[in-house]
């Protein structure tokens, strides 16, 4: 099973129940969610997929005992730390990395939890999924988006000794960095990865939905981009807002360009093939543009 997202509902609300249902009340739940969502009789089939999901963590009182305890979301304890970060082990050369993927995120969310705890309260295990859970959901947020920047880092590893990454890249602006930086052969790409919690869709040029909560991620983007376009004077070849497979429905969805630049929403199992190819059109960097563009971004600051 995949782990869950800080911002994933919990069985219970999938299912449309308190936590405290008796064990008849959500089995119940289980088999009317699973008639109202059965795509034989209309329903959707992603919710009809996360009803089963939900139904296997709590489908029995020793499953449900475990969940509530936090021992039934062992996987999502490990994705949830800090070790998650780590690129997997890999004979061939790696991209070349500069920053902290995730690390600013991380000390944010810390920071976030111990306010929220309280100043003085011991918490054993930062991580522990009952107490992410728990947490309001602006801290949950900020664990979600250190994850998809690992996550956005552990495939920019892949990509191999052609291309160079810079993670946690500071702007003018302390509050608004850029995930990720990548220069290749196919160009010069600033990135957000972002994990709203939720599906989105595509207005006007900007990421739309009831996750989203009013944020505006290509304006965002674009104006963090172009700080730092004017101070090292490089020009990006696109802006990506990296996000989770389910969020949105295309691999790549085109989101208009933005005082020229291209930006662009891509599926995060699709960033690694995206970069490879490069964008329909995009004049390759190669040579002496390459090492000079690559030189400039040597002097960026992290946040």
């Amino acid at each position: 099973m995949v782990p869950d997202s800080p911002l994933s509902a919990s069985p219970y609300e999938i299912l449309g129940v308190p936590a405290t249902a008796t064990d008849d009340e959500l089995r119940r739940a289980f088999r009317k969610a699973l008639r109202d969502t059965h795509p034989d009789t209309g329903g959707d089939p992603q919710r009809f997929n996360a009803v089963q999901l939900a139904w296997d963590r709590v489908s029995s009182p020793q499953k449900r005992a475990a969940y509530d305890a936090g021992r039934g979301a062992s996987q999502d304890r490990a994705a949830f730390t800090a070790q998650a970060a780590r690129p997997r082990q890999d004979t061939r050369p790696s991209t070349r990395s500069y920053g902290h993927p995730g690390g600013w995120r991380r000390e944010r969310y810390l920071d976030q939890l111990r306010e929220w705890v309280g100043r003085g309260v011991t918490v054993d295990d930062p991580y522990d999924p009952v107490l992410v859970r728990s947490a309001p959901r602006e801290i949950r947020r900020t664990l979600a988006d250190a994850l998809a920047e690992e996550a956005t880092a552990r495939t920019l590893n892949t990509l191999g000794i052609g291309f160079t990454a810079w993670h946690d890249v500071a702007t003018e602006d302390s509050e608004r960095k850029i995930d990720h930086i990548v220069l290749g052969p196919t160009g010069l790409f600033a990135m957000l990865s972002e994990d709203f919690g939720g599906p989105v869709r595509v207005r006007r040029g900007e990421l739309i939905g009831d996750a989203l909560a009013g944020e505006q991620p290509v304006h965002e983007l674009a104006a963090r981009a172009r700080s730092l376009s004017r101070s090292l004077r490089v020009h990006f070849t696109a802006l990506v807002i990296v996000l989770p497979d389910a969020a949105i429905e295309e691999p790549v969805t085109e989101l208009g360009k933005v005082r020229g630049t291209p930006a662009l929403a891509v599926q995060q199992s699709y960033l690694g093939m995206l970069l490879r190819q490069g964008l329909d059109g995009a004049q390759p960097i190669g040579g002496n543009e390459l090492f000079d563009v690559r030189t400039r971004l040597g002097s960026v600051r992290y946040a």
